[in-house]
């Protein structure tokens, strides 16, 4: 089940304006270029913002999300005609040969259920062609990212057209192991409605994600680090062999 953000219209609305700087996804422009990829498989693509940028080069994107309300505000959005837009997740995909799949941002920490990450892996590498590779990120766990999730770390109010100047801030609710659950809450101007979002991502250690990607059958080519946040997160770039 999708979080609250992604999943109810009136926030899934938000998400675009309360995070108008996606710089972090021009690395995987970058990669895209890099890799030569002609056709690529964005994997929880949320409100289609990678999907689209990939559009706009000419790239053939597909675009698998399960949370309809963001899927619903990507496909409103100009030239979302040119995108291939799936509802569901990687588990469920038809058959495809994309050259690159990915999971940006928080998507691949938001599959902590053990077994959903390895049927996605499987999917994953099911719809690449040979020479294929999954590319994704994930947090650093030594760098305990969560300790400044706190109301008074993550509070902002941002004006949204149409809207108002909306409330959030994040708070940390649990740490369960590799398990890190928080609550964001937003605070809406015109009728004083106050929403909550609860988000559990798991932090996996590198060693296991590398014996992940083995065990599915990538090769591991590479773990880069994130120019966004240099030196607290690991990108990790796997291919799917030619034979």
């Amino acid at each position: 089940m999708a979080d609250e953000c992604f999943g109810d219209p009136r926030l899934a609305a938000l998400y675009d304006p309360l995070d108008p700087d996606r710089s972090d996804l021009d690395a995987y422009l970058r990669m895209a270029a890099e890799f030569g990829a002609r056709r690529v498989l964005d994997i929880g693509c949320g409100t289609g913002v990678f999907a689209l940028l990939l559009a706009d080069r000419g790239i053939e994107a597909v675009g698998v999300e399960p949370a309809r309300a963001s899927l619903d505000v990507a496909r409103a959005k100009p030239g979302a005609a040119r995108v291939r837009w799936i509802d569901g997740d990687a588990t469920t995909l038809p058959p495809l040969r994309v050259d690159l799949a990915t999971m940006t941002a928080n998507v691949a920490q938001a599959i902590a259920d053990p077994d959903l990450w390895h049927r996605t892996l499987r999917g994953a590498r099911a719809a690449l062609r040979p020479g294929g590779r999954l590319v994704f990120e994930t947090r650093d766990p030594a760098r305990r990212a969560w300790e400044k999730w706190t109301r008074e770390e993550s509070f902002a109010g941002t004006d949204v057209p149409g809207v108002g100047t909306v409330e959030t801030w994040h708070r940390l609710s649990a740490v369960d192991g590799p398990l890190v659950t928080f609550r964001t809450t937003y605070v809406f101007p015109a009728d004083g409605a106050v929403l909550t979002s609860d988000s559990t991502l798991r932090f996996r250690e590198r060693q296991e994600i590398e014996a992940d990607l083995a065990g599915h059958g990538y090769e591991l080519e590479e773990i880069r680090d994130a120019p966004d946040r240099p030196g607290r997160e690991f990108v990790f770039v796997a291919r799917r062999p030619d034979a």
